[in-house]
């Protein structure tokens, strides 16, 4: 047994939510009762989840098991109950924590052991250990609500490792107070908010996600959010893009709710140049980073000081990235990933399926997904995160995907900010991106969608677009438009 908790300096460590306020010493205490119970188990040794809102005694779950070398699945709460189920069935679970054992007993959990504040600790009757998982603390899995989620293993020392980077590359900053608004079962707010908080002795607030704007799914409400960050005096958040587009439309010039804060990242999906200008001007201290799961969360991150807009910044200290000959990203410097069910290549570079470029200055820019890239009807390849980031930049739109492969001209789909915005207000927002944007890229026609999201399977937890999945979606709709006038 390890106790990764001793690397935590105790001076400053607060956990707060939930109305809980932990010290340093609540916490190990905490901590202390979840190893008891996780060892009262009928098989000590075996994986456990969690299934259960942002609070206090996730954050002790999750380093209760790091001690004890146990793997922790964290089980979405945008999670379909079929893919919890596949998720359970993989990783061979045996206990979930979880608010409602009526629910966990559904997942097929019925014995309960314990509890530790409003969680409650049930299991089944046996469970067998696989050796696949044999120093893995935690698997991570990738949503999507029409396909099998992907389960990357990472080991404690891996999350640690990101973690400490990021530490020593905030350190100037002197964070001091950390709000998780991000689902504490998404690796970025895990790793990237909780463990470099604690690293940093800060205290760490993560209430219930509705306190802080997030409801289910998929529905944010901006001024919740920067009235909870406020209420919290947050010294730093994570926004997700989408997140950061809300809070920029209703917050005041140099908003008094924002005062506070001294660092805001913001990642998971490509971020439009102009909103991170146009955050800026409104006053977020916001820098955009880059990341991926199976790098346990983030490669890449502008800071004060070492920060180019339109970049996603410089590789961590511990990672080391090169673009390859067909311009793909591949990340190094670190102990090879792998999904659950896969061998261990113990590749040296790991291919990340994004394609970018590096600068002079060793500034990472991202130009899109590899397998995304468009050939239009006239033999133009096409990022299409380039004329999405231009519509996303003209403030109108939430949401906005492209398609034109093989076809004369491109068509979008679009979600607008709000409900006020007419169709007016959008093809002049269109016509303004379409002249940033050369003939081949421009957006001919377009067509208003219901927001993409987790819960519908058309985006994962991070705000990333699933492409062929919204294509299938809207096919009969969209397919129409390619046969109009392109002018």
């Amino acid at each position: 047994m390890h106790n990764w908790f001793e690397q935590i300096p105790a001076s400053g460590v607060k956990v707060e939510g939930s109305g809980a306020a932990w010290t340093h010493s609540d916490l190990q205490t905490h901590i202390d009762m979840v190893q008891a119970a996780l060892l009262a188990r009928k098989v000590p040794t075996a994986p456990v989840a969690i299934l259960a809102d942002n609070s206090p005694e996730w954050i002790a779950i999750d380093l209760a098991t790091q001690n004890l070398g146990i793997t922790l699945i964290p089980l979405p709460l945008f999670f379909t109950p079929g893919q919890w189920m596949h998720v359970i069935a993989s990783s061979g679970v045996q206990a979930v924590y979880c608010a409602q054992p009526e629910q966990a007993a559904q997942l097929g959990f019925a014995g309960i052991v314990g509890g530790l504040g409003n969680l409650t600790l049930c299991e089944r009757e046996s469970a067998e250990v696989s050796a696949e998982l044999a120093g893995i603390q935690k698997v991570t899995f990738t949503s999507g609500t029409t396909a099998e989620p992907k389960g990357v293993c990472l080991s404690t020392e891996q999350q640690w490792d990101v973690a400490h980077a990021l530490h020593n590359s905030l350190a100037s900053l002197n964070i001091q107070r950390h709000l998780s608004v991000l689902p504490l079962a998404v690796l970025l707010e895990n790793i990237a908010g909780i463990y470099t908080a604690l690293l940093a002795g800060a205290t760490v607030i993560c209430p219930p996600l509705a306190e802080v704007g997030l409801h289910g799914a998929s529905g944010f409400d901006p001024d919740g959010c920067l009235n909870a960050i406020a209420h919290h005096q947050a010294e730093s958040i994570i926004l997700l893009p989408q997140m950061l587009q809300a809070l920029v439309a209703v917050a005041s010039q140099n908003d008094a709710r924002i005062a506070t804060l001294k660092f805001v990242a913001v990642g998971g999906a490509k971020t439009p140049h102009a909103l991170i200008e146009a955050a800026r001007q409104k006053g977020f201290p916001v820098y955009e980073g880059y990341g991926l799961s199976e790098c346990s969360s983030v490669v890449s991150l502008n800071v004060p000081g070492a920060d180019r807009v339109g970049s996603v910044g410089k590789p961590l200290s511990n990672r080391r990235v090169r673009i390859a000959a067909d311009h793909e990203i591949e990340v190094g410097g670190m102990q090879s990933a792998r999904y659950l069910g896969q061998v261990d290549t113990h590749a040296e570079w790991m291919p990340t399926g994004d394609i970018g470029h590096l600068d002079d200055d060793g500034y990472l820019f991202i130009d899109g997904r590899k397998k995304d890239i468009l050939i239009t009807g006239f033999g133009r390849n096409i990022s299409p995160e380039w004329p999405e980031s231009v519509l996303l930049g003209t403030g109108v739109f939430a949401q906005a995907i492209v398609f034109g492969d093989a076809q004369p001209f491109l068509i979008a789909l679009v979600v607008p900010l709000s409900r006020s915005i007419d169709a007016s207000t959008m093809q002049t927002a269109i016509d303004a991106a379409n002249r940033a944007l050369p003939d081949y890229a421009r957006v001919r026609h377009w067509l208003v969608v219901a927001p993409f999201s987790s819960a519908s399977g058309l985006a994962t937890a991070n705000g990333r677009l699933r492409r062929q999945l919204i294509w299938q979606r809207y096919q009969e709709q969209a397919s129409p438009l390619f046969g109009q006038s392109g002018e």
